[in-house]
């Protein structure tokens, strides 16, 4: 027994240490305001208050604005319960509210009911059975039907993020290739190392990671299987091997490889290991990103002198110049629907995330930091992820709203935080 209680201390440590804190702040005038009243428990103990992460979902999308608990004074269980004119007082546009009952057997069964205020209709009726430890998945989902409801798109907030972590100076820093819920919670470590791990590559159906490492020597891509662990090394050539991308058949990766001298752009059919080389170039092409219906790949390349991003139709293997606006770009991650690229845009020495709306070439700045790397987008294209550093130098992850006005931080409590990857959203 005194094993089993110091492993599970281990374990919490280990929780708290990987744990990703998130900090919201919200600019937005627009936001919708809605009240999430607390679930009526009927007794029910649990360790997750179900309100609360929803609440704070709702809030970090940048679309709501959470009506404050202190000013919730009913708590109604069925539709006849709610008082329609005191919550417009409060100025509220959409109300939740339920209930919890116990179902035996360690599961409960969560009523969940949406209104719209002004209107007096129901929006949303749900009944969610589930196990009692799965409370806080149950919370997300309802985030995202609740979001669905309203906005009209796939809330993101039962998805998954992975990144890197650096913990240590010197020759102790250990790396490690997390997966945690979107807001930073449950993180799981998947791979531990004394070699640097870099970039996290989600396959389609978000079962499997693409990832790089230096655990041999050299720069090897292995790919893994989330739910059983097991894990293939795809390519391990001298030189380069980076980079990852999954197709969006989940059938090849799209990868670099400078194993036959400069680093070019490979497709890599994963069940044949049958390599097609794309560029030839005596510039460096690196950091693919396949196009939404798989027929083109996104790049980086200085063959113009300077880092931008070009395109290859694989159809008839031209090569176009995409960005043309300042000194640097680079890293490309498209949004689901392919409008929007995201991209680390460089000028006079400062790096910042900005994003280029593809049909009418604008191109947006979305965060204001000096080494700002590594966007990726959110699945339903309403926030990009991207890697950055505070003032004290400490790497962390940030997540900005498509407008520019709402922003998350996410800190890792000991070390840095790096190289994130947003998952496709999840299927149930």
């Amino acid at each position: 027994m005194k094993k089993i209680a110091t492993l599970m201390m281990l374990l919490l440590v280990f929780q708290l240490q990987a744990q990703l804190n998130i900090t919201i702040d919200s600019k937005s005038t627009s936001a919708l305001p809605i009240a999430i009243a607390p679930l009526i428990d009927n007794g029910i103990s649990l360790d997750t208050d179900i309100a609360a992460v929803i609440s704070n979902d709702l809030a970090r999308s940048g679309q709501f604005k959470v009506l404050d608990r202190s000013l919730i004074v009913e708590r109604p269980q069925v539709g006849d319960d709610i008082k329609f004119g005191n919550w417009r007082l409060l100025g509220v546009d959409y109300m939740s509210y339920g209930s919890i009952r116990s179902a035996g057997n360690g599961r409960i069964e969560i009523q969940f009911r949406l209104v719209n205020i002004a209107d007096q209709k129901q929006l949303l009726s749900l009944t969610l059975p589930l196990l009692s430890t799965e409370a806080r998945a149950g919370a997300h989902y309802i985030a995202d039907r609740i979001y669905e409801a309203i906005i009209g798109i796939p809330g993101v907030f039962s998805t998954k993020i992975a990144y890197v972590t650096a913990v240590g100076t010197g020759s102790q820093i250990e790396y490690q290739l997390i997966v945690s819920d979107a807001d930073g919670f449950a993180p799981q470590a998947l791979v531990r190392s004394r070699e640097p791990l870099l970039s996290p590559s989600w396959s389609p159906d978000a079962r499997k990671l693409a990832y790089v490492s230096f655990e041999n020597g050299n720069s090897s891509i292995f790919v893994q299987d989330l739910a059983t662990g097991k894990r293939e090394q795809m390519t391990s050539f001298k030189g380069i091997n980076g980079a990852p991308k999954f197709s969006p058949d989940g059938r090849k990766l799209a990868i670099t490889l400078s194993k036959d001298g400069n680093p070019d752009i490979y497709i890599l059919d994963m069940a044949s290991k049958q390599l097609n080389k794309i560029t030839k170039s005596w510039a460096i092409d690196t950091e693919p990103e396949w196009s939404v219906d798989g027929k083109s790949l996104l790049f980086t390349s200085d063959r113009g002198r300077k880092p931008q991003i070009y395109e290859a139709n694989l159809t008839n293997n031209r090569i176009t110049r995409v960005t043309f606006e300042g000194d640097y770009n680079a890293r490309a991650s498209l949004s689901p629907d392919g409008k929007n690229m995201a991209m680390v845009h460089g000028n006079n020495n400062r790096y910042r995330i900005s994003v280029l709306h593809r049909p009418s070439g604008t191109m947006q700045m979305l965060s204001g930091g000096n080494l700002d790397e590594t966007p990726t987008f959110a699945p339903n294209g309403s926030m990009v992820l991207y890697a950055t550093k505070n003032t004290n130098g400490k790497g962390l992850l940030k997540a900005v709203s498509i407008d520019g006005l709402t922003t998350n931080e996410l800190v890792l409590l000991d070390g840095n935080v790096r190289e994130p990857s947003w998952s496709p959203i999840l299927r149930r």
